[in-house]
């Protein structure tokens, strides 16, 4: 793929930057995505308990109902017994619905938690990351756009002159400004060549050919 689709500077300085605050970014979400894990883990053991409290009182509820049955066809006494019996039943299926209740409650408290933890350090330094990083490429596929075209670099060496300072100017050439007025081809690549690597682009292999 070429250089002018990936959103990595081409000069060597500015890409090691850019490889270096990727490697933190990535570091720094996945030590908030362990620790939201960490707090779902914790949270979610309460909803394991509720499960544990639903099955237990569902297998009660279904023994308690199946003696009442047994004990209700005892002549006599048949149907006394088996009324606390039943009761106690439907008793242990209110626990079990208790426990259904906690089961899905914490399992929901569980993910929001989760998410509220990790969330918001993840985008507090994500978001300027990834807002620095689209900043970065829209402007790195306009100057080389632009080092494309004869006008094109006379725009780059035009924008290097507004805003380079002073010294570097002076290095291209004495008389940046007459340079460029000039039209004069070196000074106008050298001062384009300025504005590309402010914008973590490297000097083009074509330029090598004067075109300007």
């Amino acid at each position: 793929m070429k250089s002018r689709f990936l959103p990595y500077a081409t000069t060597p300085g500015r890409l090691l930057t850019q490889v270096l605050s990727d490697l933190l970014v990535g570091l720094w979400t996945a030590l908030w995505v362990m620790v939201g894990m960490g707090v779902h883990t914790a949270i979610a053991t309460i909803s394991k308990v509720g499960r544990q409290v639903q099955d237990s009182a569902t297998g009660i509820s279904d023994n308690l109902h199946s003696a009442g049955d047994s004990v209700h066809g005892v002549p006599l006494i048949g149907d006394t017994m088996s009324k606390p019996l039943r009761a106690a039943s439907e008793a242990a299926l209110d626990l079990a619905g208790a426990g259904h209740e906690l089961d899905t409650t914490a399992s929901w408290l569980a993910v929001l938690l989760a998410i509220a933890v990790a969330a918001p350090p993840i985008m507090a330094i994500g978001m300027p990351w990834l807002f620095l990083r689209i900043r970065f490429f829209r402007r790195k596929w306009t100057v080389i756009a632009l080092a494309r075209t004869p006008a094109g670099v006379q725009l780059l060496a035009l924008r290097a002159l507004a805003n380079r300072p002073p010294r570097r100017l002076t290095e291209i050439s004495r008389d940046p400004v007459g340079a460029w007025r000039r039209e004069d081809p070196t000074a106008v690549r050298g001062l384009a060549a300025l504005e590309l690597r402010s914008a973590g682009v490297a000097t083009p292999r074509y330029w090598s050919n004067p075109v300007v």
